[in-house]
């Protein structure tokens, strides 16, 4: 529970140490890497769920919904818990959760019970990323873009070294094995690592002494965020540019196997594999980088700057996927960048809104923009349905191309004036 700390013990308590900063966001980056496979390793699940029951894939795609909606939109309560009784306890406890999930749905054999288990990884799942994405945030306040984008690449990239063994054990032991073996070990390491952390005391954290990027000095509370006007730009551009990157994640295997190209061998640098497999490698590592390499560059030119050329080049990656996605060298190259120039937004935003709103309640505040992407998973089975109704992929592409590049424009245009005026009014 939170400590009574006067102004006296503030001034005397020593700044921690660079390796104990670095330790606590490495602890949150490992809890990170393992409830990765819980979105980014779904969409190898889809098509085997399928085949043995026979339930259609857009029934199936309510589970991934159900996660989404779960991990993201309980995160503004699990966030008030983290920041008023620490990260160790909550995480702890999550990580049994994501065990449990994963053990639910080796033995599913219903929609319910498919269901139920996607509802339980959820709320493990935001209690875990919510909490370490918010560790980060108050442990760097100095280097916020950064440290956000390492934690939130530890959920990119997470997965980028399991796939292919999950991949393997589905073809050879069965997709039930796949969710057994690798749900209880992901749990158990979250429960071992979860023990290790904690969150700064006040005057632990070095304040930044001239920062480029503008950040508040005051710390505002859940219901002032939900009440100013920067909080609710985010959030509708955090929706139009997740719905792009949530389809693609949760479609990526279907889309390959409509187009007829999910088998067929590529090679790139030496390295040859079977396109889905390699774009779901490919893009697990670019997903990953991009969280640290965009956080980086927004706290050298600017977050909203950053968010124009990302969101940008993501419009123009997914137009460009609609068009190339029948070559499975281009299937593969072109899902990279979508997902390179997609990841970006889970440094972003937490970073912008910690600017803003302050960091003591970081992790709440961040959490109530975070079910921005609850909001866009709502539109994730609609892929299926618009796909069948018009009977392609192109509408689904267009439409996603189109939100990115709107979202583009708004973060200079829209975003940055509404803030720089709460900003300059806070500080008045």
């Amino acid at each position: 529970m939170e400590e009574t700390v006067t102004t006296e013990t503030i001034s005397s308590r020593a700044i921690a140490s660079e390796s104990t900063r670095w330790g606590q966001l490495i602890f949150g980056i490992i809890c990170m890497v393992m409830i990765a496979n819980l979105q980014y390793g779904w969409t190898l699940f889809v098509n085997p769920i399928d085949q043995k029951y026979h339930w259609g894939r857009a029934a199936i795609q309510v589970a991934f919904t159900i996660f989404v909606l779960t991990e993201t939109w309980l995160v503004p309560i699990e966030g008030y818990l983290i920041d008023k009784f620490g990260p160790r306890i909550m995480i702890s406890g999550s990580g049994v959760l994501v065990a449990i999930a994963w053990v639910i749905n080796s033995v599913a054999d219903s929609l319910a019970l498919l269901y139920l288990g996607a509802a339980i990884g959820g709320i493990g799942a935001g209690v875990i990323y919510g909490g370490s994405v918010g560790n980060a945030l108050k442990w760097f306040p100095d280097r916020r873009g950064l440290a956000a984008g390492l934690t939130a690449a530890g959920f990119g990239a997470g997965s980028a070294l399991t796939v292919i063994p999950i991949a393997n054990m589905i073809q050879s032991s069965g997709y039930q094995a796949a969710f057994l073996w690798f749900g209880l070990g992901q749990g158990i390491v979250v429960v071992l690592v979860a023990l290790l952390l904690r969150a700064p005391q006040p005057g632990e954290v070095p304040v930044p002494a001239a920062p480029v990027v503008q950040q508040t000095r005051r710390d505002y509370g859940p219901m002032e965020v939900l009440s100013s006007m920067p909080f609710w730009v985010m959030y509708v551009m955090f929706v139009m540019v997740g719905t792009g990157g949530l389809m693609a994640t949760a479609q990526l295997a279907p889309i390959a196997k409509d187009f007829k190209i999910d088998t067929i061998p590529v090679s790139i640098l030496g390295l040859t594999l079977p396109a889905l497999q390699f774009a779901l490698s490919i893009d697990r590592v670019l997903n990953g980088i991009t969280r640290p390499f965009f956080g980086w560059v927004s706290d050298q030119i600017g977050r909203e700057n950053t968010m124009f050329i990302a969101f940008m080049a993501e419009g123009i990656g997914i137009y460009a996927l609609l068009h190339f996605a029948t070559d499975p060298l281009l299937f593969v190259i072109l899902s990279g960048v979508v997902f390179f120039a997609w990841g970006e937004i889970y440094s972003l935003f937490p970073a912008t809104c910690t600017d803003i709103y302050g960091r003591k309640y970081a992790t709440t505040n961040y959490g109530l923009l975070y079910t921005a992407k609850g909001t866009a998973a709502l539109l994730v089975p609609l892929g299926n349905v618009l796909t069948t109704w018009t009977g392609s992929w192109t509408a689904v592409f267009v439409i996603a191309a189109i939100l990115n590049i709107i979202a583009a424009v708004m973060a200079l245009v829209v975003l940055r004036p509404i803030r720089q005026r709460a900003m300059a009014m806070a500080m008045a």
